[in-house]
């Protein structure tokens, strides 16, 4: 009887436990998990406008099915022009598959080592970046270099350097944040530091080496290397909570994330990379051992979310033009809402 009254007063305990940790959790995030699941893409995608994010776009292509785009919100919210499924988006990070792709290449090439150092590299950084004669390329794809990142810098994106000199100048001298291969830790100095690398073997701009041997051979004729390359008028306005101003001006030309593309370019690029059509099997196996196959993005502004479902065969883009407050919480909790639908739709 003792041991039932026990359990009885855990369990009550746990209960108000749950109910007093609601007071604490913001009521968007709530309501946007709380309501029953729409049957349709289309339907979520509308719900996360009326959440708050500004505008949202979203790519699926499912296999056997013929690939969908669906947007809701803005496209500019000052000029009132509704959101346009295929326009174009900085995508932020998701860059950096496009960047270690182009790695993969160029080591099956024996164009680079992974083994190679930094100072072998760019000998220049020596004694500018600490344990730059230890850290080898595959550290810098892998984020396990303990180099600082630059955009961690107090107040860096109010006024954002606008070259890569500028901002490699803000990690330098400074300590590590770890010894290199000690563990895991994102920088976008990292990838700043590859494209200098590329740049250096190739004898000319990696951007160019990614054109030619990735984004024309899948035909994404609607993916650019920078913002400034792009059709200015096709490029989604960007918001950030607490600021009223329009964020899609404001260049951000590093290779960690300087690339603009449709959901339907980043989709098509995705699908090819996670079902070998991009690279050889030399190449798939170089990049299996060193980087990821699915990445998120943020800036200022600019969301995305960019996966591969191997147990549905089904690739899932959504790009999101609100940052700041809860809107990246709300951009995960709609994805993951967006994927369920999909998983149901092919389960039928």
């Amino acid at each position: 009887m003792k041991e039932k009254q026990t359990k009885r007063v855990v369990k009550i305990v746990f209960i108000l436990a749950s109910l007093g940790s609601l007071y604490f959790v913001p009521w968007v995030l709530i309501r946007a998990w709380l309501p029953p699941l729409p049957e349709t893409v289309e339907e979520q995608v509308k719900e996360a406008v009326d959440l708050g994010l500004d505008g949202v776009l979203v790519y699926v292509d499912q296999a056997g099915r013929t690939p969908r785009s669906y947007a809701a919100g803005w496209h500019d919210r000052g000029a009132k022009i509704p959101a346009d499924p295929k326009a174009l988006f900085k995508i932020a990070s998701v860059s950096k598959l496009y960047v270690a792709a182009a790695v993969a290449k160029l080591v099956n090439e024996q164009r680079l080592s992974l083994d190679q150092t930094l100072t072998e590299y760019l000998p220049e950084l020596k004694g500018r970046i600490e344990n730059a004669d230890k850290i080898t390329l595959k550290m810098l794809v892998q984020h396990r270099s303990g180099i600082p990142n630059f955009t961690d810098t107090p107040d860096y994106w109010f006024s954002p350097p606008l070259s890569n000199e500028d901002n490699l100048k803000l990690i330098l001298d400074k300590p590590a944040d770890f010894a290199p291969d000690e563990k895991y830790s994102y920088s976008n100095t990292n990838y700043l530091l590859i494209g200098e690398i590329l740049n250096k073997t190739l004898g000319y701009s990696f951007n160019q080496y990614i054109k030619e041997n990735i984004l024309t051979p899948l035909g994404l004729n609607h993916t650019y290397m920078l913002f400034s390359e792009a059709p200015q008028e096709a490029v989604m306005s960007g918001y950030d909570v607490g600021f009223e101003g329009d964020l899609k001006s404001n260049d951000f030309i590093n290779p960690s994330g300087s690339m603009v593309a449709t959901a339907e370019d980043v989709g098509t690029f995705l699908r090819a990379l996670n079902q070998g059509t991009l690279l050889n099997e030399q190449e798939q196996a170089i990049y299996t051992s060193i980087y990821q196959y699915e990445h998120t993005g943020l800036l200022p502004g600019f969301s995305s979310i960019a996966r591969y479902y191997k147990d549905m065969d089904t690739v899932v883009v959504l790009f999101a033009s609100t940052s700041g407050g809860y809107s990246w919480n709300i951009s995960e909790i709609v994805y993951a809402r967006i994927v369920k639908i999909v998983r149901n739709i092919s389960a039928e």
